[in-house]
C-alpha cells in the first residue's frame, strides 16, 4: 500500500467517526427536549407538531447512519476491492473507439452507482415521508422522474464526459486541467442560464403567479428593491412532496423566482413578501455569485491537484486501480478524492450561515421583519423541522442557523427598528 491508501483509509475511517458522532448525539439531544415546546415557539408549534419533527428527525438521522455505512462499504468495495477495475476491463475487452469506450465506462459506473443507492431513497420517499404525511409521490412519478434523470445524464452528460476526455487525452502531458476548467466554467454558466426555461419543467409544472394581493406586493418589492426577474411562478411541488419552499434560479436575465404551491397556500401575502426578500438578500449581496467564484476556484486548485496526481502511478496503484488512463484518474477523482477533503463542508456551511443572517437583515429593512419570524415558524412546524438541534450538529451540517438563533436575531432586529 502506498501513502495515499493509508490517507484514504485514514479520513474515511475519521469521518465516520465523526459523521455517527454527531449524528447519535443529534438524535439524543432531540430526543431530550421533545416533551415541551421552546417558549419562543410555543405560539405557532403544538407539542403535537413538536414531537412529530423529533419522530421525524430521528427516522431520518436513522436512515442517514445505514447510509452512512453503505456508501464507505461500496467506495472501498470500488475503489481498493477492484470493482472499479473490473468494470474498467469489461470495458476495455470491447472494440469501441477509445474515446467513446471511456465515455460509456464513466457514464455506466455512475449509472451503476445510482442504482445502488436507490433503495435508500425508496426507503426515504416511500417509508419515511409516507410515514409522517409528506410524500406525494407514487411508484410511477418515481420511475418517470427516474427514466428523465437518466435520459439527461445521457443528453448532457455524454457530450461533456467526452469532451473532458478528449481535453485531457489531448494534453494529458501539459495543462489539460487548466483547459478543462475553462470549459467546465463555460458549461455550468451556460447549464445554469438553461436551467430555468429547458430543464426544470421536465419534472415540474411552472405557472405564472395569479394576480392578487401576494403578487401586488411581490412586484412592489422587486420595484423597491431595484431586482429584474423574468417572471414570477409557482411550481407544483404539491405532486411530489408537502415541504415547502421558495427559490432563485437562472443567470443574467433569464432568472426566475419560483414559489412552491405548499408555500403559497400556507403563508399570507405579507409573510410570502417577507419570504422573496429574505431571498432577494441573497441576490443583493452577491451571495450566489460568491458561491460561484468560490466553487469555481475549488474546482480550479482540485483540476490541477489532480493534473499533479494523473502523473503518478502511486495515484492509481494506491486505489486499487491498475489501468492509469485520464478517464480512470477523473473517475477517483470524483469519487475517491472528496474522502480526504470532507472538512471542508463544515467550512462550507459555517459561510452559508453567515450568508443567511446578511439575507435575513436585507428582509428586515425592506419588510416587518414580524412576518418573516411568523413565516419561518410556519415552515418549521409545516416541514417538521427540529426545533432543537444539536449546536454540535448543527455547526457541522446545517447550510442555515438554528431554529431559536435566527429567530433570535430577527427579533433583535426588530427592536432595533433595522
Amino acid at each position: 500500500m502506498t501513502w495515499i491508501t493509508y490517507l484514504f483509509i485514514f479520513t474515511l475511517c475519521l469521518n465516520i467517526i465523526i459523521e455517527l458522532w454527531l449524528n447519535v448525539k443529534n438524535q439524543f439531544h432531540i430526543n431530550l427536549h421533545k416533551e415541551k415546546v421552546p417558549a419562543e415557539f410555543a405560539e405557532i408549534v403544538d407539542l403535537e407538531a413538536h414531537q412529530k419533527a423529533a419522530a421525524y428527525s430521528a427516522a431520518k438521522l436513522q436512515l442517514t447512519r445505514l447510509v452512512l455505512f453503505f456508501d464507505a462499504a461500496v467506495l472501498v468495495f470500488m475503489t481498493l476491492g477492484g470493482g472499479f477495475q473490473e468494470i474498467y476491463n469489461y470495458w476495455l475487452a470491447t472494440d469501441i473507439v477509445p474515446i467513446w469506450r471511456d465515455t460509456a465506462f464513466l457514464i455506466a459506473t455512475f449509472w451503476f452507482l445510482s442504482l445502488l443507492s436507490l433503495p435508500f431513497s425508496i426507503i426515504s420517499t416511500f417509508k419515511i415521508e409516507e410515514e409522517f404525511g409528506f410524500n406525494k409521490m407514487t411508484p410511477i412519478k418515481m420511475l418517470t422522474d427516474l427514466l428523465k434523470q437518466w435520459a439527461l445524464m445521457l443528453v448532457i452528460g455524454v457530450p461533456l464526459i467526452w469532451a473532458v476526455l478528449t481535453i485531457m487525452n489531448q494534453f494529458f502531458d501539459q495543462a489539460w486541467w487548466l483547459y478543462t476548467w475553462i470549459f467546465w466554467v463555460g458549461f455550468n454558466l451556460v447549464l445554469l442560464w438553461a436551467y430555468p426555461k429547458w430543464i426544470a419543467p421536465i419534472f415540474n409544472k411552472f405557472t405564472p403567479l395569479a394576480d392578487g394581493e401576494v403578487k401586488n406586493r411581490v412586484e412592489s418589492l422587486l420595484a423597491r428593491t431595484g431586482f429584474e426577474s423574468n417572471g414570477i411562478f409557482v411550481m407544483d411541488g404539491s405532486s411530489r412532496s408537502g415541504h415547502g419552499n421558495a427559490y432563485f434560479t437562472g443567470f443574467g436575465k433569464n432568472k426566475r423566482i419560483v414559489f412552491f404551491d405548499t408555500l403559497i397556500e400556507t403563508l399570507s401575502p405579507e409573510e410570502v413578501e417577507a419570504v422573496l426578500a429574505h431571498e432577494l438578500g441573497h441576490f443583493k449581496h452577491g451571495h450566489i455569485k460568491k458561491m460561484m467564484v468560490q466553487s469555481f476556484a475549488m474546482i480550479l486548485v482540485g483540476l490541477a491537484f489532480l493534473g499533479w496526481l494523473a502523473q503518478q502511478s502511486f495515484f492509481y496503484t494506491g486505489l486499487g486501480m491498475t489501468s492509469q488512463t485520464p478517464v480512470v484518474a477523473l473517475l477517483l477523482f470524483l469519487t475517491a478524492i472528496p474522502v480526504m477533503f470532507f472538512f471542508i463542508s463544515p467550512i462550507m456551511a459555517y459561510k452559508s450561515r453567515k450568508n443567511e443572517f446578511e439575507a435575513d437583515s436585507f428582509a428586515a429593512e425592506h419588510t416587518d421583519a414580524k412576518y418573516l419570524i411568523s413565516a419561518l415558524l410556519k415552515m418549521y412546524r409545516d416541514n417538521a423541522s427540529s426545533l432543537t438541534p444539536d449546536p454540535s450538529y448543527s455547526a457541522y451540517h446545517d447550510s442555515h442557523p438554528p431554529a431559536n438563533i435566527r429567530i433570535g436575531h430577527l427579533k433583535s432586529l426588530q427592536k432595533s427598528g433595522k
